[in-house]
């Protein structure tokens, strides 16, 4: 099967799963803390089970990285949880997100996706990139080496290279909140949205500039189908020291990241450093 097509088929497989709770208490109900540390909902596990059965359909040999289950070989109807292989073992590792911005969802906010990437062993070998806006239904992919896509049409970063006239979507936590605050007095706009993955799709397109984590938290099933997004799209993807964005496909790893259009990555770089302080000069500069 297409790779484009499997990931197509666990859109669509979540998609019908999750459409008879969205909205109702049921979606929000807290099960069990998830493999990536925080709490999985009703509606997630919903969602990660209609994805598991696409992948045992398929027939081939995948290492699933997920946010409930953690790491789980599949093979048809045999699967084996925390079982890691190396990649020569495996047909492909799938990196997935199976309901990114659950709080939205919940919450009846209409901005929640699934995102897909499709890899072998690390951040830097991941082919495709699949993310789709579950309530729109606009689909974002990229295959290495071809291009960036929103449903089809090809898509590429802005061209907006003052900080002034920034459109820029940040996370961090309260102890980081200053980070936000002094970056706020610099760009034109902050925006945070509650779905990272639909987010870096936003920056893809050109609908904002910039994409900034300051957490240091950001777990690769958030990112890892955004990174190929906007890399093929145009832009730039590093974590917040300008180093290049590499890292384990697995559960536990863990990245700070900054992904921007590419004309402005360095000024951004220069303000999200630990030691930022505002000058007229920068500002102006």
């Amino acid at each position: 099967m297409d790779l484009l097509t499997l990931c197509t088929d666990i859109s669509a497989a979540i998609t019908n799963a999750i459409e008879p709770v969205i909205g109702t208490p049921e979606s929000g109900m807290e099960l069990y803390t998830g493999a990536d540390g925080t709490p999985t909902k009703k509606i997630d596990e919903i969602a990660e089970n209609a994805a598991i059965d696409v992948l045992k359909a398929d027939g081939r040999k995948i290492l699933l990285i997920s946010e409930e289950c953690g790491e789980k070989v599949i093979f048809g109807d045999r699967d084996n949880q925390n079982t890691k292989v190396g990649g020569s073992d495996i047909d492909f590792t799938v990196v997935l997100d199976p309901l990114d911005g659950t709080f939205n969802v919940v919450a009846g906010i209409p901005f929640y996706s699934v995102s897909i990437a499709i890899g072998m062993t690390d951040l830097t070998d991941i082919s495709l990139g699949f993310i789709e806006n579950l309530h729109s239904g606009d689909v974002y992919h990229a295959e290495a080496g071809k291009g960036a896509y929103c449903n089809k049409r090809r898509i590429n970063v802005s061209e907006v290279s003052e900080l002034q006239k920034l459109s820029v979507t940040a996370y961090a936590y309260r102890t980081d909140s200053t980070k936000v605050i002094e970056l706020g007095r610099v760009v034109r706009r902050i925006r945070v949205l509650g779905c990272s993955s639909l987010e870096l799709c936003y920056v893809a397109s050109g609908v904002l500039d910039a994409f900034v984590d300051f957490r240091r938290y950001l777990r690769i099933t958030d990112i890892a189908a955004g990174k190929i997004i906007i890399e093929e799209s145009g832009g730039r993807v590093t974590d917040t020291t300008g180093m290049p964005l590499t890292g384990e496909l697995s559960i536990t790893s863990r990245v700070s990241m900054l992904a921007s259009n590419g004309q402005v990555h360095g000024q951004l770089l220069d303000l999200v450093a630990d030691d930022f302080v505002i000058h007229d000069s920068k500002v102006n500069g």
